[in-house]
């Protein structure tokens, strides 16, 4: 058995127990997730037998009187090799580290993974009604563009290099709506910031539909993944949202909105092998 063990947000945790749960899947192995055995109870993952606070407890003790050997991969530089050994010699043996990577078995096994975490229909059903409610008026063909506005903690990672503007974003809105004139936008923002505001938006963008439903986080995911293309700083929740249907997404690098391009919206592969 192996014991997915992380202390990251939702879907920084997503991926590495996904990298170790597809590792697990191509050595035979069953691959219990630590962090939503009791936390971020929003998926399918945690209804399933090997999900569960029991499981979480067991394997944090055991792993504390080091009855339970611990494969590290918290260093960027870590030894993978010797790690990988170490992981096919014990039996039962936990996994942490947000830099246990196997970016080919994760996108082998990736139908399974979203499968895990498909989100349950308390979160979805109510977004859904929201968006369709949004555009019952649109007659023409409607796009949807999902804005993922990052705040919070990113006014200090990596120095504020992504902690962009209201101004900023609404640029790259105005930008993809430049590239779209013969299609009606529908403009869905997700944030962590309280004080986005849904009217001071649509001024800054007039030629579009802003929409802020003021989800939670699982309902911000799914509203993300409902949408026809993405846009947002570095983020695993937006890269997350793009995983389950393939939707493009175009990374804020700057915040330059000249630079983006229909050639930049890229699909989940390329941002996966590419992550910041």
């Amino acid at each position: 058995m192996i014991f997915a063990r992380d202390k990251s947000q939702m879907c920084n945790n997503l991926l590495q127990y996904a990298h170790v749960y597809a590792w697990g899947r191509e050595h035979g192995r069953k691959v219990i997730s630590m962090r939503f055995s009791y936390k971020y109870q929003y998926f399918h993952i945690c209804h399933t037998n090997l999900t569960g606070f029991g499981w979480y407890l067991f394997a944090k003790y055991m792993a504390a009187i080091r009855l339970l050997p611990t494969a590290s991969f918290k260093h960027r530089d870590c030894n993978r090799e010797a790690l990988e050994r170490k992981m096919l010699r014990h039996r039962n043996i936990v996994v942490s580290g947000w830099f246990v990577r196997y970016y080919d078995l994760f996108l082998k096994y990736r139908d399974e993974i979203c499968e895990l975490f498909t989100l349950d229909d308390q979160y979805t059903v109510p977004v859904k009604a929201k968006m369709q409610e949004a555009e019952q008026n649109s007659r023409e063909k409607t796009v949807r563009l999902g804005v993922h506005i990052r705040r919070g903690d990113y006014a200090q990672w990596r120095d504020g290099q992504f902690f962009f503007s209201d101004e900023v974003y609404a640029a790259h809105i105005n930008r993809f709506a430049e590239m779209h004139p013969d299609e009606a936008l529908h403009v869905y923002l997700s944030t962590n910031d309280p004080s986005v505001n849904e009217e001071h938006f649509q001024k800054l963008c007039p030629k579009v539909c802003i929409h802020h439903l003021q989800g939670s986080a699982p309902e911000d995911l799914f509203m993300l993944s409902e949408c026809d293309y993405l846009i947002g700083p570095p983020s695993t929740f937006s890269m997350v949202a793009a995983m389950y249907r393939d939707i493009p997404l175009y990374r804020m690098d700057s915040a330059d909105a000249k630079s983006m391009t229909t050639e930049g919206f890229l699909l989940f592969e390329y941002w996966f092998r590419n992550m910041v």
